[in-house]
């Protein structure tokens, strides 16, 4: 079965984003290889604010190679947009309701790992139905003090297994966690 995993970027005290919505503190080291995770990957779950932003995002002409290829490669996976709001869209599938029985059907698809890009209200939503089985976190060496926490308004513990450590020449460390179940 496709596992669904959570691939984000948080602060040292928690923070997914500022007080303000910025992301502007996330670090992309050329060592983190995020090709290769995207190589693991063949979907990606969108909210409908975060698919407005970046689901068709087109980086500036005078963007570096780099960036042109992963963005090339993130706008190549089948996307998926959980939205309450029942549109029709030629680059991705929109799902208004039944979101549980929907990831069900879409993790017993044929394909790889699905990415939960978020943002934030999805993510809490996913944690609070028990749907993410690796949490893949990316903590940068920055304190913000305030913002939009990745846990909010636990219902129950989660237990998880640590998998793998990783650290960057920025001093980021990836912390590799799957969800015990």
């Amino acid at each position: 079965m496709r596992k669904i995993v959570l691939d984000l970027a948080v602060t040292l005290d928690g923070f997914i984003e500022g007080p303000n919505g910025e992301i502007d503190w996330c670090i992309m080291d050329d060592d983190m290889e995020f090709d290769s995770f995207l190589s693991t990957i063949d979907s990606i779950f969108y909210g409908r604010v975060s698919y407005d932003t970046w689901g068709n995002f087109q980086p500036e002409i005078t963007a570096g190679e780099k960036e042109l290829k992963l963005w090339e490669g993130v706008h190549s996976k089948r996307k998926y947009v959980f939205s309450k709001q029942n549109r029709q869209n030629q680059d991705a599938i929109f799902i208004s309701s039944g979101i549980s029985d929907e990831v069900t059907n879409i993790k017993n698809q044929e394909g790889k790992d699905i990415w939960l890009y978020g943002g934030a209200s999805l993510i809490k939503t996913f944690i609070q139905l028990g749907l993410i089985d690796i949490y893949r976190i990316s903590v940068h060496p920055i304190v913000l003090g305030s913002g939009k926490p990745l846990f909010e308004d636990l219902k129950e513990r989660i237990n998880l297994t640590l998998i793998r450590t990783n650290k960057f020449k920025s001093g980021v460390v990836q912390l590799i966690y799957e969800t015990k179940k």
